[in-house]
């Protein structure tokens, strides 16, 4: 578990006057805000975030240094980090989803699936992408109770129990 924690992204310009458009991935997307100076993946910037008002998919925000709307374009897909102990502590059932990336998979008979490549989210629910056991291929596992039953920080482990074919081929 690293020391950031990635709350949101840039995804590109909004207006003239050097706003751009964040995409939260807070649980609350408001509190994006909320988290202190936000940087990006390299420590190379820090930004104090100022939500000026909502827009479609997101909010339109002023960040500390930017003025310009060339400014705010040369900062479109870059990713806002939080320093992990600036957010909220969560209940045992909860995750940060950085916290699950690099995870060892093994279903409820021990066997090794994989590791968690990444947590994906299209709309439906949380997806685990989980790069199969000495392959490239990955297969997404439905983040549900039903299909992950366990969730081991400290063991560094998920235990999953997939429907038939999920992991078909191995």
């Amino acid at each position: 578990m690293g020391d950031k924690v990635c709350v949101g992204a840039i995804t590109g310009a909004f207006g003239v006057r050097g706003e751009v458009r964040v995409k939260s991935f807070c649980a609350d997307p408001a509190a994006i805000g909320d988290y202190g100076p936000l940087s990006d993946a390299d420590n190379r910037r820090a930004f104090t975030l100022t939500i000026t008002r909502p827009v479609k998919g997101g909010f339109a925000v002023r960040l500390s240094g930017v003025k310009t709307k060339e400014e705010a374009d040369a900062l479109k897909g870059t990713r806002l980090y939080a320093a992990r102990d600036a957010l909220p502590a969560l209940p045992d059932d909860e995750f940060y989803q950085a916290d699950l990336v690099g995870l060892a998979v093994v279903d409820t008979g021990g066997v090794a699936r994989g590791q968690v490549h990444a947590v994906l989210n299209h709309g439906a629910g949380d997806l685990l992408e989980v790069r199969r056991k000495g392959q490239s291929a990955t297969t997404l596992v439905p983040f549900t109770k039903e299909i992950v039953p366990t969730v081991d920080l400290s063991s560094g482990q998920i235990v999953v129990d997939p429907p038939d074919g999920l992991f078909e081929g191995d």
